[in-house]
């Protein structure tokens, strides 16, 4: 039967919400996004133009790109590839999963600081 211990629980959980963001969200990944996604351009009631990222058509790309365009769902799919990672091959997970926390805890903190200081 699997276990894992508390502490490794929630560093692959800090991990896997960092990862995550940087596959759906991240600017740095968007070059890895684009080819699932249509840009649609659309006019709002104020006139501003707005562009919209919609899943291409075909099997696999739409498949991806609605993957993609939904946190939770890639969220399950990060967390099942770090999970696996970690049970199979803890000496490469380990430092992966580390670094990836330190930077969620990093993220979080300064979300915190710039909602405090109004940014």
């Amino acid at each position: 039967m699997f276990s894992i211990d508390g502490w490794s629980f929630f560093l692959i959980g800090l991990a896997t919400f960092r990862l995550t963001r940087l596959i759906v969200f991240d600017k740095i990944t968007e070059m890895l996004r684009m080819p699932f996604f249509d840009e649609v351009e659309e006019v709002n009631p104020a006139g501003d133009k707005e562009v919209y990222l919609v899943p291409k058509q075909g099997k696999f790309k739409r498949w991806i790109g609605e993957l993609l365009s939904c946190y939770w769902c890639t969220g399950i799919w990060v967390s099942l590839f770090l999970v696996f990672l970690y049970s199979f091959y803890p000496n490469i997970a380990e430092p992966f999963i580390v670094i990836l926390a330190v930077a969620a805890i990093g993220a979080i903190i300064e979300t915190i600081i710039s909602a405090f200081l109004g940014k």
